[in-house]
This record gives structure tokens, C-alpha cells and sequence, in this order.
């Protein structure tokens, strides 16, 4: 079954509170975020699968030829069975708000997967993304709301690559919220802060 793609931490959530999809980062696991998720929201649904690529023996999305260089054949296949893998979720919990969550790695298949079928997510969150291509024009994208973070010292996730996918995503129409630190690729208190609020908007 499609609910069964991935290994995957799962929690019921109250009637009628958001869906949240949880995506960790290299080398993390389907808990990184379920602490956090049940702090910010808790009443909230969890889906937070396990990334299915051994890089190492650390957990990815999808496969990598080198730092920043993506092998983008596995990409898109990965992108096609995680798009499945949530779809069936959201289907099996009708009338629900959904929004997701990424890190690192975990943003970029959130992102991926954002590109290809965005009608899947009320919000989204993109921690530290690297995204090294353009993706196509994406109408869907217009009025969903994403917050994009990252470090303007980021040596994973440069800041012009950065503020390239915020352009883009203000180019489809998104209520984007861009929110960036001094630091590097580390998560900083301001950072999940920013990402507490976004979740929590009325």
C-alpha cells in the first residue's frame, strides 16, 4: 500500500488539527522532528517517513553524486514515490490542513516533490534547501505559503542558490516568508522561532 512506502513514524493527531509531514536530514531519522512538530503543534498529526538511501549508512532522500551535485534520474523517481507516499496520507485524512517540514536534505525532496504537485500542502517549511536547478513555472505554487530558512554562511547551501529559489518561488506566486541567519548550516533558536510562528498562524 502506498501508506506503507516508507518507514515511518506516525501519530493520529486530534479531529480537524493539521497533518504535519516531517522530513529529516542526512544521516537523521524519522524522529529528528517529532519532538519539535509535538512542541509547536500538539494536537497535530504526524507522518514523518525515513529517507530510503544508505549514503554511508546515513539516511538521504535520494541519491548524490557529490556535495551539491544531485543524480537527478533517482531524484525524480524518488520524487514520483514520495509524491505517492504523501497523497495517500492526505487521502486518508480528509478535511485536514497539511503542512510539512524539511531539513537539509529533507527540504529538497519536500521541495521536489512542492514542484511537481503542490496542490498536496496548505504550508510548507524549507530548512536549508539546495536546490542547483531551475525548476519549470509552477502556477500551482501561487498563494500556498512557504517559509524558506538558511544561513547566509552556509558552505552546503550557498546564499545566492538560496535567494535563487525564494525569486523563483515569488515568481509562481507563493506567500513566501524568507527567514535568514548569520550562521551556517546549523538550525538556530531564531530560525525554529520563525518556523513555530509560520506553523502556528491562524
Amino acid at each position: 500500500m502506498a501508506l506503507d512506502l516508507y518507514h515511518h513514524l506516525s501519530r493520529p493527531g486530534a479531529e480537524g488539527a493539521p497533518l504535519v509531514f516531517a522530513f529529516h536530514g542526512t544521516g537523521g531519522d524519522e524522529h529528528q522532528f517529532s519532538g519539535l512538530i509535538g512542541q509547536i503543534l500538539p494536537r497535530a498529526g504526524l507522518v514523518a517517513p525515513r529517507g530510503d538511501v544508505s549514503e554511508h549508512g546515513a539516511s538521504r532522500f535520494f541519491r548524490r553524486r557529490a556535495e551539491g551535485v544531485y543524480d537527478m534520474e533517482d531524484l525524480r523517481a524518488r520524487t514520483r514515490r514520495m509524491t505517492g507516499f504523501l497523497r495517500a496520507h492526505v487521502q486518508a485524512n480528509p478535511g485536514r490542513p497539511v503542512f510539512a517540514m524539511g531539513y537539509s536534505n529533507g527540504a529538497n525532496i519536500l521541495a521536489s516533490v512542492m514542484f511537481e504537485a503542490p496542490d498536496l500542502f496548505d504550508r510548507a517549511v524549507l530548512m536549508h534547501p539546495l536546490i542547483p536547478w531551475t525548476p519549470a513555472p509552477q502556477p500551482g505554487l501561487a498563494g500556498r505559503q512557504v517559509l524558506l530558512t538558511a544561513g547566509r554562511r552556509d558552505p552546503i547551501c550557498p546564499l545566492p542558490q538560496t535567494e535563487a529559489l525564494a525569486d523563483w518561488l515569488r515568481a509562481q506566486g507563493a506567500r513566501l516568508d524568507l527567514a535568514l541567519h548569520d550562521g551556517g548550516h546549523e538550525i538556530t533558536q531564531p530560525e525554529l522561532e520563525a518556523v513555530a510562528g509560520f506553523l502556528r498562524r491562524a
